[in-house]
């Protein structure tokens, strides 16, 4: 079956991905791109035989599905999710305890995004949203994970209540995310932990935090009753850090 096609937008998601070696069909660039961006270009595809296109602005903005398109624009196939198991194999190839983000129910893909990159940053072993009710590896997430979706995986799961379970029946610590939590600043996260963030507006939920071995919340002391859900998972993620350099 033949991939599905997508379209990227915008210098840096375009050249993380030649450089990631996705498989990008063709790029578009702006006539009149300066001589050193341009040259970045023609490197990278010729090194990858991708054929590379000059077209004026009109001819760009009627390709472009954005219109954010900052003169660059390509053509190539959707990401491929990896499986649960492969996010497990990760850890242990890297010979340490696993570490992985759970979405449950993400709809923005600019959440999306921020969580992988996130991740990344934060040494995760990967990320596990949900089929249904959720936003999938989109061009806007892509673009929102500053590449970071190139090196993180990103596994899809039909129900995430019973991929809680199976984390746990592996040793692995499963913490919601939730307001109602104790505080995360007393938790002891140094050890195998699957961090579950909620949806946006409704949290994580309820049959899915019965599941979790413990919740956590992030105290705070604004005016407002919640993090942004990207925001908060930055402060969980780096809070296991921590607790992992401390450990040693």
């Amino acid at each position: 079956m033949a991939s599905e096609k997508i379209v990227l937008e915008g210098r840096h998601a375009v050249l993380e991905a030649l450089r990631a070696g996705h498989s990008v069909h063709e790029v578009f660039l702006l006539k009149g791109t300066e001589k050193k961006t341009a040259e970045e270009f023609e490197r990278l595809c010729a090194g990858a035989d991708i054929p590379i296109y000059y077209s004026d602005k009109a001819a760009m903005d009627r390709r472009s599905v954005s219109g954010r398109h900052q003169g660059v624009i390509a053509t190539a196939d959707a990401w491929e999710y990896a499986e649960l198991e492969d996010i497990l194999a990760n850890a242990a190839n890297r010979g340490e305890q696993p570490f992985l983000i759970l979405l449950d129910g993400i709809m923005d893909p600019h959440n999306l995004g921020a969580v992988i990159r996130t991740a990344n940053m934060a040494g995760a072993h990967g990320v596990v949203i949900t089929k249904d009710r959720a936003v999938g590896l989109t061009a806007a997430a892509a673009k929102a994970s500053a590449g970071a979706v190139y090196y993180t995986p990103v596994a899809r799961v039909t129900n995430m209540a019973r991929t809680v379970e199976q984390l746990k029946k592996a040793g692995i610590w499963t913490i919601a995310a939730d307001m109602q939590g104790g505080s995360v600043f007393e938790a002891d996260l140094s050890g195998p932990v699957a961090l579950v963030i909620g949806n946006e507006g409704k949290g994580v939920a309820r049959l899915v935090k019965e599941k979790c071995d413990f919740a956590v919340s992030i105290p705070t002391s604004g005016d407002i009753d919640s993090l942004n859900a990207s925001v908060a998972c930055g402060i969980l993620a780096f809070e296991v850090v921590r607790a992992r350099l401390k450990k040693h």
